[in-house]
């Protein structure tokens, strides 16, 4: 996994041109397929929740219209998903981190998610670019006692 670069090191642009370099070693140097015929990603969108939603073909059903956060159901042909749009970075954050107890599959954007099975969001990823993150549920709702979280597998990204 890449480091996350500390630019308060003075380090930018040197820093920002490496990783770039080898991003571009990593994936190819092209901006076509990556080689085991999986699409290329394209950058990540950018826009209110209704042109994100029309980004994917979808007629957002909205459910949630507040300053902080605009939710809505869409469906696809890909399958069911709910969108999100937030008003701050630390929202979203604040929102994932809910949202990670209950486990699942995310597309994350900037300012914005898109939550389903993993499957529609590989295929919304396709249209939106956006990292993946994957999340295990922290309570099982069956486990019994107090139990400890050795072994948790958490939170990760693709």
């Amino acid at each position: 996994m890449v480091k996350q670069l500390e630019w308060r090191r003075g380090n930018g642009p040197r820093a920002a041109a490496a990783v770039l370099a080898g991003l571009v070693l990593l994936t190819g140097c092209g901006g076509g397929a990556d080689g085991d015929d999986r699409p290329a990603v394209p950058p990540t969108a950018t826009g209110t929740l209704e042109q994100l939603a029309s980004k994917t073909d979808c007629e957002p059903n909205l459910q949630t219209d507040a300053e902080e956060i605009r939710q809505a159901n869409c469906r696809t042909g890909d399958g069911r998903y709910v969108l999100a749009t937030f008003a701050t970075d630390r929202g979203q954050r604040e929102w994932l981190n809910e949202a990670n107890d209950y486990g699942g599959s995310y597309l994350v954007g900037r300012k914005w998610v898109a939550v389903g099975d993993a499957k529609v969001v590989t295929a919304l990823r396709g249209r939106l670019g956006g990292t993946v993150e994957t999340a295990s549920p922290h309570h099982s709702g069956d486990s019994g006692g107090g139990g400890s979280e050795d072994g948790h597998s958490g939170h990760h990204k693709s």
